[in-house]
Protein backbone atom coordinates (compact mmCIF):
# COMPACT_ATOMS: atom_id res chain seq x y z
CA UNK A 1 0.00 0.00 0.00
CA UNK A 2 1.58 3.09 -1.15
CA UNK A 3 1.65 5.83 1.73
CA UNK A 4 0.72 9.36 0.81
CA UNK A 5 2.76 11.99 1.13
CA UNK A 6 1.25 14.13 3.24
CA UNK A 7 -2.43 14.42 5.26
CA UNK A 8 -4.56 16.88 6.85
CA UNK A 9 -3.87 17.90 9.77
CA UNK A 10 -7.38 17.29 11.48
CA UNK A 11 -7.41 13.96 10.03
CA UNK A 12 -4.03 12.90 11.09
CA UNK A 13 -4.70 14.04 14.74
CA UNK A 14 -8.20 12.00 14.48
CA UNK A 15 -6.74 9.03 13.04
CA UNK A 16 -3.85 8.57 15.63
CA UNK A 17 -6.37 9.35 18.66
CA UNK A 18 -5.65 12.64 19.86
CA UNK A 19 -9.33 13.81 19.17
CA UNK A 20 -11.82 11.78 19.62
CA UNK A 21 -13.89 12.97 16.04
CA UNK A 22 -12.45 14.41 13.03
CA UNK A 23 -14.94 17.55 13.46
CA UNK A 24 -13.22 18.02 17.48
CA UNK A 25 -9.64 18.22 15.29
CA UNK A 26 -10.94 20.52 13.09
CA UNK A 27 -12.78 22.78 15.85
CA UNK A 28 -9.46 22.66 17.58
CA UNK A 29 -7.35 24.00 14.34
CA UNK A 30 -10.28 26.50 14.27
CA UNK A 31 -10.17 27.87 17.55
CA UNK A 32 -6.02 27.61 17.26
CA UNK A 33 -5.28 24.92 19.77
CA UNK A 34 -3.42 23.10 17.31
CA UNK A 35 0.40 23.98 15.78
CA UNK A 36 2.50 22.52 13.23
CA UNK A 37 5.85 23.09 13.60
CA UNK A 38 5.08 26.28 15.95
CA UNK A 39 2.56 28.39 13.54
CA UNK A 40 -0.79 27.59 13.79
CA UNK A 41 -2.25 25.18 12.08
CA UNK A 42 -6.20 25.56 9.83
CA UNK A 43 -7.83 22.32 9.83
CA UNK A 44 -6.60 21.34 5.90
CA UNK A 45 -3.04 21.69 6.73
CA UNK A 46 -0.67 19.04 5.40
CA UNK A 47 1.35 17.55 7.81
CA UNK A 48 4.43 15.48 6.75
CA UNK A 49 6.63 13.03 8.48
CA UNK A 50 9.06 14.75 10.52
CA UNK A 51 6.74 17.47 11.51
CA UNK A 52 6.10 18.13 15.17
CA UNK A 53 2.24 18.69 16.00
CA UNK A 54 1.50 20.56 19.47
CA UNK A 55 -2.41 20.00 20.96
CA UNK A 56 -4.03 21.47 23.76
CA UNK A 57 -5.76 19.23 25.26
CA UNK A 58 -7.60 19.61 29.07
CA UNK A 59 -5.66 22.60 29.73
CA UNK A 60 -2.47 20.67 28.80
CA UNK A 61 -0.14 20.48 25.70
CA UNK A 62 0.83 17.22 23.59
CA UNK A 63 3.50 17.12 21.96
CA UNK A 64 4.06 14.80 19.33
CA UNK A 65 6.42 14.46 16.43
CA UNK A 66 4.92 12.62 12.68
CA UNK A 67 6.46 9.37 12.36
CA UNK A 68 3.92 7.56 9.79
CA UNK A 69 1.05 9.52 7.53
CA UNK A 70 -2.41 8.04 8.06
CA UNK A 71 -5.64 9.23 6.69
CA UNK A 72 -8.11 6.66 8.19
CA UNK A 73 -8.55 5.33 11.84
CA UNK A 74 -7.04 2.55 12.71
CA UNK A 75 -6.07 0.02 16.00
CA UNK A 76 -4.46 1.65 19.08
CA UNK A 77 -1.46 -0.28 18.60
CA UNK A 78 -0.87 0.75 14.94
CA UNK A 79 -1.79 4.41 15.58
CA UNK A 80 0.67 4.59 18.63
CA UNK A 81 3.29 3.59 15.57
CA UNK A 82 2.38 6.47 13.77
CA UNK A 83 3.63 9.36 16.31
CA UNK A 84 6.53 10.11 18.99
CA UNK A 85 5.36 11.74 21.97
CA UNK A 86 7.36 14.48 23.45
CA UNK A 87 4.65 15.80 25.59
CA UNK A 88 6.32 17.17 29.24
CA UNK A 89 5.03 15.13 31.91
CA UNK A 90 1.31 16.00 33.79
CA UNK A 91 1.33 18.19 36.93
CA UNK A 92 0.91 16.19 39.90
CA UNK A 93 -2.76 16.43 41.69
CA UNK A 94 -0.68 18.34 44.31
CA UNK A 95 0.38 20.86 42.01
CA UNK A 96 -2.74 21.49 40.31
CA UNK A 97 -4.17 22.45 43.54
CA UNK A 98 -2.49 25.75 43.40
CA UNK A 99 -5.80 27.55 42.81
CA UNK A 100 -7.09 29.98 44.49
CA UNK A 101 -10.05 28.70 45.97
CA UNK A 102 -12.70 31.86 47.68
CA UNK A 103 -15.88 30.60 49.33
CA UNK A 104 -18.98 31.48 47.61
CA UNK A 105 -20.95 34.98 48.28
CA UNK A 106 -17.95 36.07 49.66
CA UNK A 107 -17.83 38.98 47.34
CA UNK A 108 -14.65 41.07 45.80
CA UNK A 109 -11.53 39.85 47.39
CA UNK A 110 -10.11 43.19 49.47
CA UNK A 111 -6.57 44.60 48.21
CA UNK A 112 -4.71 42.22 50.38
CA UNK A 113 -6.28 39.39 49.29
CA UNK A 114 -6.06 40.33 45.74
CA UNK A 115 -2.09 40.33 46.54
CA UNK A 116 -2.15 36.90 47.99
CA UNK A 117 -3.81 35.58 44.95
CA UNK A 118 -1.66 36.74 42.96
CA UNK A 119 1.07 35.85 44.73
CA UNK A 120 0.23 32.14 45.04
CA UNK A 121 -0.08 32.45 41.19
CA UNK A 122 2.99 33.29 40.84
CA UNK A 123 2.73 36.54 39.57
Amino acid sequence: MDSPSSVRVDAWIWAVRLTKTRSAGATACRAGHVRVNGERAKPAQAVRIGDEVRLRVAGFDRVVEVRRLIAKRVGADVAAECLIDRSPPLPTPAERQVVAVRDRGAGRPTKRERRDIERLRGR
